[in-house]
């Protein structure tokens, strides 16, 4: 089904300046270098401010994020053991370099009791207007079975209890089976919560074209989408970022380092031979190297690390950085994902420096060229979010 077929049915436009959903359903209504993400620091121009901060919204409801967003799903326990008191201390550096949105799930391990311990230390030992700048961003990601109001409400107080939020920044639901439309019947009692203030945001994590449009018909003012996206997957633009212009929702992307192989760690290496290059000793490193796989093959891949290093040099900063630069220019999206080893390892340096690269017309095009010699994965894998519903 292409883009062209899906939306004609939608009426979703008041102007191309105002994207608000017309339904009948109503919205509710101590680092001295440190870079500032969620506020305009004194030396920096309205452009830089803007390449820090953006604000998702739909209707009434908004949030503003980093738009680098701190991953979590690391703290799941395949990375390394993770030490409680080390990863928090990891948190508040990040924080305090201006890297103040968290990103995590029901699921991830502890992430969302790290991110209870890391809040009441900031409540504690910041100033106010500090906590202001804090963002946490969850998930649910429920069985398909029957979403009654009591079981999505018993479900998102676990992860508020967790966070010890009273009201959630960003709920973001994932629905496994799309046979099973009980997924619209969860997200209407996700509106009701967000209107009793128990969630501030309502949002989706790996939903496709067909079914986004589906749930805003519905009436369900959700912000964003997050989904799989990379010079190497740029199956977000092909058709769920046509729907997010029209309708003003915004992306969120995961994956745009690809669990690290974009970077200089992989760069002239030759993975057929045994022990020859970096281990892929991570559930990361495993699924994006069979993206790499589908995608067109490692010979490829080490095309486009050469390509990146060479823009990465030109600019004096790094592989992962022009990734995620190149992703953060991409129509529709708001916010990347980085994944952060709390405690085990940190990239506050290359992630800061995403905010004052400029990409030029050379280096989109150098860019644009490698990536498209490499298969379509809209035909290969199916759309946003087809890797997690296929048999």
């Amino acid at each position: 089904m292409t883009s062209s077929t899906i939306f004609p049915s939608v009426n979703l436009f008041q102007s191309k300046k105002s994207t608000k959903l017309i339904t009948s359903t109503r919205f509710s209504a101590s680092r001295p270098n440190s870079v500032k993400c969620c506020s305009k620091p004194a030396t920096a121009t309205t452009e830089e401010a803007t390449a820090r901060q953006i604000t998702v919204k739909n209707g009434n409801d908004s949030l503003d994020i980093c738009r680098v967003l701190n991953g979590m799903w690391q703290t799941s326990g395949s990375w390394g053991r993770i030490d409680r008191d080390d990863a928090v201390e990891a948190m508040l550096r990040y924080a305090d370099a201006g890297l103040s949105t968290f990103d995590m799930a029901d699921h991830y391990g502890p992430a969302e009791d790290l991110y209870g311990i890391f809040i009441n230390r900031v409540r504690r030992e910041r100033p106010p207007e500090y906590l202001e700048k804090v963002r946490g961003l969850t998930k649910w990601v429920p069985p398909p079975v029957k979403m009654t109001s009591s079981y999505v409400r018993e479900s998102i107080d676990v992860s508020r209890k967790r966070m010890d939020v009273p009201s959630l920044d960003m709920l973001q639901f994932h629905w496994w089976d799309y046979s099973n439309p009980g997924y619209l019947d969860a997200l209407k009692h996700l509106t009701d919560l967000k209107e009793e203030g128990k969630i501030k945001t309502v949002a989706l994590t790996n939903f496709d074209t067909e079914r986004l449009q589906i749930i805003l018909e519905n009436g369900i003012p959700v912000v964003s989408n997050q989904v799989q996206h990379s010079i190497v997957d740029m199956r977000p633009q092909q058709k769920m970022a046509e729907l997010c212009q029209l309708t003003g929702v915004k992306l969120i992307t995961y994956g745009t380092v690809m669990g690290g192989l974009l970077s200089e760690k992989f760069l002239d290496t030759n993975l057929a031979i045994p022990f020859a290059g970096p281990p892929l000793n991570t559930p990361s490193l495993q699924k994006y190297k069979r993206m790499v796989d589908a995608w067109g093959g490692w010979s490829l891949f080490q095309t486009l690390l050469q390509t990146l290093k060479k823009v990465a040099s030109k600019h004096g900063v790094t592989i992962p950085t022009v990734a995620v630069k190149y992703i953060l220019d991409q129509t529709a999206v708001a916010g990347s994902m980085v994944g952060v080893r709390l405690g085990l390892s940190e990239h506050i340096k290359d992630t800061t420096a995403i905010f004052s690269l400029v990409l030029d017309e050379e280096d989109v095009s150098s860019i644009q060229q490698v990536s498209k010699r490499g298969k379509d994965l809209l035909r290969v894998i199916g759309d946003c979010g087809d890797e997690y519903r296929r048999a």
